[in-house]
């Protein structure tokens, strides 16, 4: 592209409502000229999970005043947008559908381009917006949906080094969160009661590391978990901290590990380069997995970038930025595009998401 462009992102893959408006310069580089998020937490919290049905009835509800108040803090109108990105896929087809068809829509009734986006393609590219990392990278996706190593190559090129065969990691702290009778989302209340436990107390397998391949599991560790709360059952304040330490300390050698083994493999394949780690997520707000993924950087000599927060987590301008990425190339969408409940960022890879 000769100038700069602009677009709207929408992301309704879950139980965020959000748009953005995002700046993509003619030296590929990008900022967030706006950013709303509506997170439905509390619409959820009493079920212990996102409710699929609710979750895409709350963006029909909030989804048009979210894209309106995302123009109107960038001090635009439609008209000013270049392209409209919208999320496709993957995530709870209800609301996958809700924000599409909107993207459509408005697509439509202004004549702009359509980018049907890979919601996985989002947080891969969201580091390029961050921190302008340059290809190739590695990036650790781990997600209440997804667990994944996958190298990325250039846009819309990735090639997937491991994944989970079960259990999301952010599936698997909600989970245990919800075990021990502590709060929703699971990450969080973990990660709390884990400041003031043994980590040590209770010896929790470490599922496949003496495997080579990169994959994750973490269901077996999940039960794993139960038996030891009801080994001491009832539980007291203190075996829940010390459950919760336990439980954080083996996942966070599981992720270190996997990211010692996949960094070793990108220097082998990449001798050139130096390796940049990507974390996207919002697990990769945890404090205990950062620190010991700063550590593998170290010792492997890494860049390791992990985007503000409020990025990891679902969001539109890493939907806005991945459709200027996909829009700068040439690449748009017909009306046609559908909505996709499973849609992996390597087509060619086997396996659970």
């Amino acid at each position: 592209m000769d100038r700069d462009i602009f677009l709207l992102g929408i992301e309704t893959s879950c139980d965020e409502t959000a748009a953005a408006i995002v700046r993509r310069d003619v030296d590929g580089h990008g900022d967030i000229v706006s950013n709303i998020v509506r997170s439905q937490i509390e619409e959820h919290k009493a079920f212990g999970g996102v409710v699929p049905e609710l979750a895409a009835r709350a963006h029909v509800v909030h989804l048009d005043t979210i894209i309106s108040r995302a123009l109107d803090d960038a001090g635009m109108g439609l008209a000013d947008i270049d392209a409209i990105a919208a999320t496709a896929g993957p995530g709870l087809i209800g609301g996958v559908l809700v924000g599409l068809t909107t993207g459509k829509a408005l697509a439509a009734a202004t004549g702009k381009p359509l980018i049907a986006v890979n919601h996985l393609e989002g947080h891969a590219l969201t580091a390029r917006l961050t921190d302008r990392v340059e290809f190739p990278y590695l990036m650790l996706l781990v997600s209440g949906g997804h667990s994944q190593i996958v190298l990325v190559k250039g846009v819309g090129d990735y090639e997937r080094w491991g994944s989970t065969i079960d259990d999301a990691l952010g599936e698997a702290f909600d989970k245990a969160a919800k075990l021990l009778g502590l709060g929703y989302p699971g990450g969080p209340e973990v990660e709390k009661a884990a400041r003031n436990g043994d980590p040590k107390r209770f010896a929790l397998p470490r599922p496949l590391l003496r495997e080579k391949r990169l994959d994750f599991s973490f269901s077996g560790l999940k039960t794993a978990l139960r038996l030891a709360a009801e080994s001491v059952a009832p539980v007291s304040k203190t075996d829940i901290a010390d459950l919760c330490a336990s439980f954080q300390a083996a996942v966070t050698d599981i992720v270190a590990v996997r990211s010692a083994q996949a960094l070793a493999r990108f220097a082998a394949e990449y001798e050139d380069v130096v390796p940049t780690y990507v974390v996207a997520g919002g697990v990769a707000a945890n404090a205990a997995i950062g620190s010991a993924l700063r550590e593998v950087a170290r010792q492997t000599g890494a860049n390791l970038v992990i985007p503000p927060p409020a990025l990891c987590t679902d969001n539109g301008a890493m939907i806005g930025w991945a459709g200027a990425e996909r829009f700068a190339l040439g690449l748009v969408d017909g009306f046609d595009v559908a909505a996709r409940p499973r849609w992996p960022l390597d087509e060619l890879a086997r396996g659970v998401l």
